[in-house]
């Protein structure tokens, strides 16, 4: 299995599953999406995202609510969370990804340093899982490796759910 990439493990999973799949994506400014588009066959998977750079874009696009922008910041676990629950309800997916961080070489403070990324998988039933991460490298090496590990989190959240679901 060490010469598949995650991409490939989550399309193929949620072509198994017969699962849509939408990414709000800020720093990553487009590229899950563009993995998730690589695949022949993506449009049966993935619905589409959106790229939500500003705070504006977040509340307009997302319904994430100004005063957990304003309480939290862009950057945080509630932002991510809002983000991809309003994913999640714009289109109608089965699952979601959301990320949103500081990917350089500005905008860093001593909370949250460049490379400070927070993520959240959803699926529509309510699952979900976060977290922060820190990452090293310029803003590009920052940018591709949140959103490869957005889609590391999505298949397994998705896969813990699988096995959740057989063992009840």
């Amino acid at each position: 299995m060490s010469d598949i990439s995650y991409p490939d493990l989550l399309f193929q999973t949620l072509q198994d599953e017969k699962m849509t799949f939408t990414a709000a994506e800020s720093c990553t400014g487009g590229l899950i999406s563009k993995l998730m588009t690589d695949f022949p066959g993506s449009s049966n998977v993935f619905w589409g995202g959106f790229i939500t750079y500003s705070n504006e874009a977040k509340r307009k696009l997302l319904s994430v609510d100004g005063s957990i922008l304003e309480k939290y910041g862009a950057v945080s676990r509630n932002t991510v969370i809002a983000m991809a629950e309003g994913a999640i309800k714009n289109s109608g997916a089965d699952c979601s990804v959301s990320v949103s961080g500081v990917a350089g070489p500005g905008g860093g403070s001593e909370s949250k340093p460049v490379g400070t990324v927070w993520i959240c998988a959803l699926l529509a039933t309510g699952e979900l899982k976060t977290e922060r991460l820190i990452f090293s490298g310029d803003r590009s090496e920052v940018r591709s490796k949140a959103a490869s590990y957005a889609l590391k989190m999505v298949y397994h959240l998705i896969l813990d759910n699988q096995l959740l679901t057989v063992n009840k």
